[in-house]
């Protein structure tokens, strides 16, 4: 009976854990760019109470092996990165990724990575996320992966000889503030038209794609950060090397399905009561064990 009554702690923990993957992912329903999460389990060790055999071949056939499983327990947490749907917001500095890829900001001379796209302008005209972050660029269209970007200190700014070099060295994109008509195109091209009249490039956003997207590390704000298991980004002009191109006035919504996370929480629900149930019949069946000295 402690056999089956310690299973049923573990489906406890277990669907409890569940619970709480489904109770982020529903807070996050409406949080641009974010990626579900998904539990799977496994069993834990078995008993053996009886070896398997093969039998003599000629009197007596095999025989199976006896095992008693001894519970379950978490197997992973994923991050499920399909794709969100699109919501058109008509502003400028909204964009959104269709496709891989993820936009490349930087916090204390770290990369980070995100697939939140709305973006604003700070008091000297650079591009930052809602936190404040600068959102790296380049000055010429990348036509190969660049490394990761390793940026101490202050952050360079992409000059209009960095334009007219094509320079692919990173640095924050400064939209004037005199310009008008501001677009970013779908290979990431930032454009406005200055004071005289003149269409002027800004510089080229930048995005970056993993070999496994599953092993980044989310650390809050929208935002991961490679692991060992991610692989380096590979990081380039949006559209280019398998990276989404980029859609501007439009922004990337969470891909968490009410549906779906409603009928998980059903069946976290029941799997927790079911595992509540083997409790309560093993202690009734000790119970009676007990009242046989009676």
């Amino acid at each position: 009976m402690l056999r089956a009554m310690y299973s049923g702690i573990s489906g406890l923990k277990n669907f409890q854990s569940k619970l709480d993957v489904v109770g982020n992912n529903i807070a996050n329903v409406n949080t641009f760019g974010y990626k579900k999460g998904r539990v799977t389990f496994k069993d834990l060790v078995s008993q053996q109470v009886g070896s398997a055999s093969s039998g003599n071949g000629t009197t007596t056939g095999g025989i199976n092996p006896k095992e008693v499983g001894l519970g379950g327990t978490m197997a992973t947490v994923d991050n499920v990165y399909n794709q969100g749907a699109m919501q058109n917001t008509g502003r400028a500095l909204d964009v959104g990724i269709s496709g891989e890829g993820f936009f490349v900001t930087i916090v204390n001379g770290q990369a980070q990575y995100t697939r939140a796209g709305n973006f604003y302008t700070d008091n000297q005209g650079n591009l930052v996320t809602g936190d404040g972050t600068y959102l790296l660029g380049t000055g010429g269209k990348p036509a190969a992966n660049l490394a990761a970007p390793n940026l101490l200190g202050n952050i360079p700014n992409i000059t209009q000889a960095d334009v007219a070099a094509g320079s692919t060295t990173y640095g924050k994109i400064q939209i004037p503030t005199d310009a008008r008509s501001l677009s970013i195109g779908k290979d990431g091209q930032v454009s406005y038209v200055d004071a005289a009249g003149n269409l002027q490039t800004a510089g080229y956003i930048v995005t970056a794609n993993f070999a496994n997207n599953a092993g980044l590390s989310k650390i809050g704000a929208n935002n991961f950060l490679q692991s060992q298991n991610s692989g380096a980004p590979q990081i380039g002009a949006a559209g280019g090397n398998g990276r989404g191109e980029l859609v501007s006035g439009a922004l990337e919504m969470s891909n968490v399905d009410l549906s779906e996370e409603f009928t998980e929480m059903i069946v976290a629900q029941r799997g927790f009561q079911a595992n509540t149930r083997i409790i309560t019949t093993s202690d009734e069946i000790l119970q009676e064990l007990v009242n046989l000295k009676r």
